[in-house]
């Protein structure tokens, strides 16, 4: 159960980690300190939904259609593969960079609506959190819950972090080494997760 749970908050950590629209938006308006607790909140929420979709929802499908979980087993592996191999990329070549835009401030309702769009008009948080963490789930049968929570305490840990921590995150991830190592990681545990993939095959 420890062990699944910590390949979950690991799996769901490496998928969120990499800085978008969404983690900017949250970024923003923590360095603005704008309704940073609901912002977070929505966005761990949100997916925390989306994690159960994936972890207990494609466990159903595929007793249904059993000749799925292969196509997603390798399907996850491939992807997780080049998404390592963009980062190992972005970490040689030390491009990284995080545009924060300083907006004017905005009401709740606003903040909360951008919030929303950018995460459930997003078609990579799907497939991060459906497809690619129902599919590593798929290693523990028994554990799924204890898997599920995994990655969902990875999400909270990480939107509550970079919310309340941007004012502090802000001036490390000016410096293009930092966005080096922060890539080098997420290359490697991109790696690692699908050669676990590909070994359980």
């Amino acid at each position: 159960m420890i062990h699944a749970t910590l390949i979950g908050f690991m799996s769901g950590l490496s998928l969120i980690v990499a800085i978008g629209a969404q983690n900017a938006f949250v970024l923003r308006q923590g360095l603005r300190r704008s309704h940073v607790f609901a912002v977070a909140l929505t966005c761990a929420l949100s997916d925390a939904i989306l994690i159960g979709l994936g972890v207990f929802g494609s466990a159903r499908i595929t007793e249904v259609f059993p000749s799925l979980l292969p196509v997603m087993r390798w399907g996850g592996a491939a992807f997780l593969t080049v998404y390592g191999l963009r980062a190992a990329v972005a970490a040689w070549r030390g491009q990284g960079h995080l545009e924060a835009a300083q907006a004017g401030a905005q009401s709740l309702r606003a903040a909360l609506f951008t919030c929303l769009a950018l995460t459930w008009l997003n078609p990579h948080v799907y497939l991060d959190t459906v497809v690619l963490l129902g599919a590593i789930s798929a290693d523990f049968p028994t554990a799924r819950p204890a898997f599920a929570v995994g990655a969902v305490l990875a999400s909270f840990s990480f939107f509550f972090s970079l919310g309340y921590g941007a004012r502090y995150l802000a001036p490390v991830f000016a410096r293009p080494t930092a966005w080096r190592v922060l890539d080098g990681g997420i290359a490697v545990v991109m790696w690692s997760i699908a050669l676990g993939l590909v070994r359980g095959a």
